[in-house]
Formats: C-alpha cells, sequence, structure tokens
C-alpha cells in the first residue's frame, strides 16, 4: 500500500531525507520514530505528494508520488501536527465544506459525515463552532476530515502531540479502531508508548536515513538481546544459584532468579524442574518486559557512536601520514 526505494530530498545544500526505503503493506500500521528535524515530516509530505522527491521513488495505494500526484492525494487522508481547521464553522459546515472538495455525492456526503462524527464521539456537537472545541476535539475532527473520502492509506504526523492524557488515550483508541485489511496507516511520534500499542512495524530514522526496521519484537531481539525470565521464590534461599547448561543468569538474590535465553520452550520447563528438585517452592515464572524506548535508545547510541567514529577517521589518517 506504501513502497518508498530511495527516497530522498534535499533544500538548498542540506540533505532533509537520504535514501528512505519502507514497506507497508495493508493491514499495517508503522511508526516512524525520530528526533526533531531528523526527517519524518518530509517524508510524510513526499509520500503525500506535497513536496518533489530530489531523488528515490514512492508508490502510494499503486499511484506514483511523482507522476501521479492528484491520484495520491484522493487515496489518501493527511493529519499534519499543526492541522487548519476553519474556527468559525460549524463541525457539520466544516466537514460538508470538504466533502464538496471530494467531489462526494449528496448521499455520500450525509452517510459519511455522521459516520465519521458518530465514530469518534462529535456527532453531538455537529452544530457547535469549531473554534470551542477542545483540542482533542479538534484532533478529531481533522481525523475525520481526512477519512471522509475512505482513504486506503492515513499518514499521522504526531496525532497525539500536545493532548491531555485522556484525549490522546481516546485518539490512540481511534486509531486502533481504523486498522483495516484494506487501509495501511504510517504514524510519526515521539511518544514510544503509544508506538507499542499501535504500530505492527517500527521504523526509527536519524538525520534523514532509516537506522533500523522491523516489528517490535524483531527490534528487541536484534538490539537487547535474548529475552529474560524471571522466576519468584515463595521463600528466600540462602544457597548458591542453581547451574542450569546454556543459561546465562543475570540476577540471583535469593528470592529471585533472572536469566536469559535463546529458546525458552526448552529451557524454561528445564529451569522449573531444577528448581523444584531443589526443593524451592515457586511463584511465578514470567518474562521481565522490555519496552520500546530501550531499543530506541541503544539504536540512537549506536548510531552517534558510529558517526562519531567516522567524523574521526580522516583526522586519524592525517595525522599518521604527517608522523610518517
Amino acid at each position: 500500500m506504501i513502497k518508498a526505494q530511495g527516497l530522498a530530498k534535499v533544500f538548498d545544500d542540506f540533505w532533509a531525507v537520504h535514501d528512505v526505503t519502507l514497506d507497508i503493506p495493508p493491514g499495517t500500521v508503522l511508526a516512524l520514530l525520530g528526533p526533531n528535524g531528523a526527517g519524518k515530516t518530509t517524508t510524510v509530505r513526499m509520500l503525500a505528494s506535497v513536496l518533489r522527491p530530489t531523488r528515490g521513488h514512492a508508490w502510494v495505494a499503486g499511484y506514483d508520488v511523482r507522476t501521479q500526484p492528484l491520484a495520491v492525494r484522493a487515496h489518501v487522508g493527511v493529519l499534519t501536527e499543526h492541522h487548519a481547521l476553519y474556527r468559525r464553522m460549524s463541525v457539520y459546515e466544516y466537514l460538508d465544506f470538504f466533502a464538496d472538495l471530494y467531489r462526494l455525492t449528496p448521499k455520500q456526503k450525509q452517510v459519511r459525515i455522521e459516520r465519521w462524527l458518530t465514530f469518534f464521539g462529535l456527532w453531538d456537537f455537529r452544530n457547535h463552532r469549531v473554534g470551542g472545541l477542545s483540542k482533542g476535539m479538534r484532533q478529531k475532527l481533522a481525523l475525520s476530515r481526512a477519512l471522509l473520502h475512505e482513504p486506503p492509506v492515513l499518514l499521522l504526523d504526531e496525532p497525539t502531540s500536545a493532548m491531555d492524557p485522556e484525549s490522546a488515550r481516546r485518539v490512540r483508541e481511534a486509531i486502533a479502531r481504523l486498522r483495516s485489511d484494506e487501509r495501511a496507516i504510517l504514524i510519526c511520534t515521539h511518544n514510544l508508548t503509544e508506538a507499542e500499542t499501535l504500530a505492527d512495524r517500527v521504523a526509527i530514522i536519524r538525520r534523514g536515513r532509516i537506522i533500523a526496521q522491523g516489528t517490535p519484537s524483531e527490534l528487541k531481539a536484534r538490539y537487547l538481546g535474548p529475552p529474560e525470565f524471571r522466576v519468584t521464590f515463595a521463600r528466600g534461599w540462602d544457597g548458591h544459584p542453581p547451574s542450569i547448561p546454556g543459561l546465562r543468569i543475570t540476577r540471583w538474590d535469593g528470592r529471585s532468579l533472572s536469566y536469559r535465553t535463546a529458546n525458552p520452550a526448552r529451557d524454561n520447563p528445564a529451569v522449573l524442574r531444577t528448581l523444584m528438585d531443589m526443593g524451592l517452592d515457586i511463584v511465578a515464572l514470567e518474562e521481565v518486559p522490555r519496552s520500546l524506548e530501550e531499543v530506541y535508545l541503544k539504536v540512537m547510541a549506536q548510531a552517534a557512536q558510529a558517526e562519531a567514529a567516522q567524523a574521526t577517521a580522516p583526522a586519524d589518517v592525517d595525522a599518521v601520514t604527517e608522523e610518517v
């Protein structure tokens, strides 16, 4: 549904995006993560055919963003961080105006405006002025506008930015309900908890380049190593930790044992048998939670180290040359 190959954008002599490659099939939510200025918004604007790529190619809903911009725009719903809302219009008038721009028939307008206002809990506010809505309600109205023409692709840039927790939760719930086998969703966000909750896949961008990409579980395995498990005992144990071949014990305090294993289906039963043979009463065996935030920080730290090493390499070569 969304495919980009080597997508890049330069402004004067500044490369905002370098060779971004993405593949987002129908039914998938991809979270694009990165710091401010990393190239997230520029990428979204190229995918929406608002900006023309300097090089590379991208297709959205089967249409080329370079050669078929009108078709692309007709098949995407875009939510920007600073969406423009016509504050003096009523909620219904606002959507009716955009429905005309999308060239919906009178019947389509009536059905879809009611459908999406009801979906987002805004139907009872249809006669209220847009300017009188709360930030969360305005965000949901902007989402309603993006969905009026029932696009197969949604591009959402910071959908819960600066929202209070309750409004953000409602918008996240709405996005989750929009997941469909016939729709692909790309979300740009700084909220890593939000990304982990909503996304099937994650791409991390830094200085215009995608530096990591995969499912949350794949990224955790790749950057944090094998999963960690913790066994909790009913009472303390004064002896030494058990020796179990193939396991790396990470923590032992007499009340619990933590270890890493790449094959939990094989090793977890062996651990339980060993501990029970030692006479330990086991209360729980559970996987230690690992967050997407840990992955993000590890990826960013590795990228910064690689950039620093690359930056100092030429100076080192020059110094060696001068000595020779």
